[in-house]
């Protein structure tokens, strides 16, 4: 039976580096890229006529920025998903982008198998956060939590009695807090002293129970719910 291919389109002002990422793209056969563009408006063009499932985005570019692009996307385009690629690595770049509507964000400077496990990611309903930004947009997302919080006149307050939260071991808990620090798995065995393999085993069946995609989304969620503090 013949596999089906994630469609991708790739809109950036820089010509040189479409053609590159393209190259990478058609070595894999389980992607193709369907259009190109240079502007925003040509992103949200392109969305419309090729129906793309991935629309890998530039933040600058003429006529409309990559935000921007993304929030009209978000309407205009639901079923496309978004996945920037920078050379910025500053949080609110990063935090603009998500709010926006964006599925994920890399850095420019990120090698092709991390590109590709992250479209691969983005494909099947997850997001994507290059690792060199996690940590610093994480704690961007916790502040905004608990200003919001203040806002309303409370605080975002631990809610361990979640059921989920019950069904993690007490190691899946201190794991998911170092996690949620930006640990490696390396840092996590050494401040353990597990096993590089326990650590994976412990992350998986954190994954699984909170039914996510990645680690990300395990630490974004688990701030969300209240779970952990960065």
């Amino acid at each position: 039976m013949e596999q089906l291919q994630t469609r991708i389109a790739i809109v950036d002002d820089h010509e040189l580096f479409r053609e590159g990422l393209k190259r990478i793209f058609d070595l894999e056969d389980e992607f193709t890229v369907v259009a190109e563009g240079r502007t925003g408006i040509e992103a949200i063009r392109i969305a419309a006529d090729h129906k793309p499932e991935i629309l890998i985005l530039d933040i600058n570019m003429p006529e409309l920025n990559g935000i921007e692009a993304t929030k009209q996307l978000s309407v205009l385009s639901p079923e496309t998903r978004v996945l920037i690629l920078s050379i910025h690595d500053d949080e609110s770049y990063i935090t603009h982008a998500l709010e926006a509507g964006a599925s994920g964000f890399l850095l420019k400077e990120v090698a092709s198998t991390e590109l590709i496990s992250a479209v691969r990611s983005v494909a099947k309903d997850g997001a994507y956060l290059h690792p060199k930004v996690t940590t610093n947009v994480l704690k961007e997302y916790r502040r905004l939590l608990q200003f919001k919080g203040e806002q309303a006149g409370r605080n975002v307050e631990s809610r361990t009695d979640d059921p989920v939260y019950q069904l993690l071991s007490r190691r899946e808990v201190e794991v998911l807090h170092l996690l949620a620090e930006g640990r490696s798995n390396r840092d996590i065995s050494d401040m353990l002293f597990i096993s590089e393999k326990t650590v994976k085993n412990h992350v998986s069946s954190v994954l699984r129970k909170m039914e996510v995609n990645d680690r990300t989304q395990a630490v974004v969620d688990a701030i969300r719910r209240g779970w952990v503090e960065i």
